[in-house]
């Protein structure tokens, strides 16, 4: 029994979950480790930072964007992603972040008695949502560590299931399914579930078009793109998201939106990103450059990794505490997977060329003792 009597009735699915576990703040190792210097390698952060007009669009906000309620609708940035994306504004819902996308499509289809699919090793949100809801959890085993799409297509057929989550590419093991084999999936279950593609690191994965998943709208209604401002764009801290769908899917979503749920300086900053091609290519390309130069150092380590496709990567160590509590101790910030049923790997953002030879000395320092 516990000690409050209001928490004797939440529901057991929810009793049994653990929070949400971010990457330490910087601050705390500091403080805790006694170490002047801490390189964040632990949430997936642009290492560029934001955009330069993102925070020149910020330098001198006019007086009414701290009085004033925002546009509940953030008309001027559905506007601008529709003509970037070549959809209608009715096909953008504006959202705190991609999780509150994620998290309003389990809020209008998941109850008791219903279910949803998504991938084991996938976004821990997906679980926490399906939970919140008192809904089914199917978490379909994953193949190699990604998502095995016929497997979770199968898993759809299953009356009770509503919704299927996948995330391409996928966090934390950076694994990716082609657009071919997403529609294959999307012809095969039954029209009445729908599939939340969450596609946060979708910049980082080149080779297929971005636009491959926004054309697949025309042809299958129950699909919902989601995606952030977050990641390439690096407005991790003012949390930008938005999803992608049919115009009845955006509706039936609005309706249960909170209103201003997307504060205007999000907006603003957002809006000026949008159009800053030049910082999207810029951080593409270090990625990339940096993503080769990680591979090679964690095989010069002798360590298994996962081939990614987002701007981090996932390896394993025999004692994935341990090494953790060393590179805390070294100033480096990583991301234990324990909770992802992963708990002999550990999670590294792909970071500049200096905090990327940080981690790897650490790592080899960890590992030697």
């Amino acid at each position: 029994m516990n000690p409050n009597p209001v928490l004797n009735d939440i529901p057991p699915e929810v009793a049994a979950l653990t929070p949400y576990q971010p990457g330490r703040p910087i601050a705390d190792v500091m403080r805790e480790r006694g170490v002047s210097q801490v390189v964040k390698l632990a949430s997936n952060e642009n290492p560029l930072g934001c955009s330069p007009l993102a925070r020149k669009a910020l330098d001198a906000p006019p007086s009414e964007m701290f009085s004033r309620y925002p546009d509940s609708a953030a008309g001027k940035l559905r506007d601008a992603l529709a003509e970037k994306l070549g959809v209608r504004p009715e096909n953008i819902l504006a959202g705190n972040g991609s999780n509150d996308i994620l998290e309003l499509a389990a809020q209008l289809l998941l109850a008791p008695g219903r279910a949803a699919v998504y991938s084991r090793h996938a976004f821990i949100v997906y679980k926490l949502a399906v939970a919140a809801r008192r809904a089914r959890a199917v978490a379909v085993a994953a193949k190699a560590f990604a998502h095995d799409l016929p497997a979770m297509a199968q898993a759809a057929q299953d009356d009770e299931v509503r919704i299927i989550y996948i995330a391409n590419p996928n966090n934390p093991t950076g694994t990716y399914n082609p657009p071919e084999a997403v529609r294959k999936l999307m012809a095969e279950i039954p029209r009445r579930v729908l599939v939340v593609l969450d596609e946060a690191y979708f910049e980082y994965a080149g080779e297929h078009p971005p636009g491959d998943s926004i054309a697949m709208l025309n042809e299958f209604p129950n699909l919902l793109v989601s995606r952030t401002f977050s990641k390439i764009h690096g407005l991790a801290g003012l949390r930008v998201g938005y999803g992608i769908g049919s115009p009845d899917i955006i509706a039936a979503l609005n309706r249960i939106r909170q209103p201003f749920n997307l504060n205007a300086a999000a907006q603003q900053a957002a809006l000026a990103a949008l159009s800053d091609d030049n910082f999207v290519a810029q951080s593409r390309k270090l990625n990339a450059e940096q993503m080769t130069r990680m591979e090679s150092g964690l095989d010069e380590l002798g360590l298994e990794r996962l081939p990614s496709r987002a701007n981090f990567i996932a390896f394993k160590v025999a004692d994935a505490n341990g090494v953790y509590e060393k590179l805390l101790d070294e100033g480096v910030i990583v991301r234990k997977l324990a909770e992802y049923e992963m708990p002999n790997w550990l999670r590294a953002t792909i970071g500049r060329e200096d905090e990327n030879t940080r981690l790897l000395e650490g790592l080899r320092r960890a590992l030697a003792r």
